[in-house]
């Protein structure tokens, strides 16, 4: 059995992109971490902490591996709130009925999810609880 240490993510700015997903976290990047360093991380509160590494090359393709969240507040407002902290839009999966999620990328074009909310489930009933949106 192995236990899951850090998500390591390459980029061409690792403080940077630390920066910008300290802040959709609203966790705390590491203290010693600094402008210019090769490898920066994100302590998040619970499991494995988000692991920049700096590399060379730049990102060609889609993640094959990618952060799926789950807002504290609705769906809306988070992915409102991470367009203005610098995500990009890039695809919308939301249904008439409020399931689905938003495809949103970091400002390196790192692909992620963002869900519906507890709230956002509760409000629409059970029959609208699918196991992943």
């Amino acid at each position: 059995m192995s236990v899951v240490q850090n998500v390591a993510i390459d980029c061409a700015d690792a403080y940077g992109l630390a920066l910008f997903w300290s802040r959709v976290t609203g966790r705390s990047m590491h203290p010693e971490d600094r402008p210019g360093d090769d490898e920066t991380q994100v302590l998040l509160a619970e499991g494995p902490v988000l692991h920049f590494n700096q590399v060379p090359e730049a990102k060609k393709d889609k993640n094959r591996i990618h952060l799926c969240l789950r807002p504290e507040t609705s769906r809306e407002q988070e992915v409102e709130r991470l367009l203005g902290l610098g995500a990009a839009f890039v695809a919308d999966h939301r249904e008439p009925d409020g399931t689905g999620w938003v495809v949103l990328a970091d400002p390196e074009g790192n692909e992620f999810c963002v869900l519906r909310s507890a709230s956002d489930r509760a409000a629409a009933g059970p029959e609208a609880h699918a196991p992943t949106a």
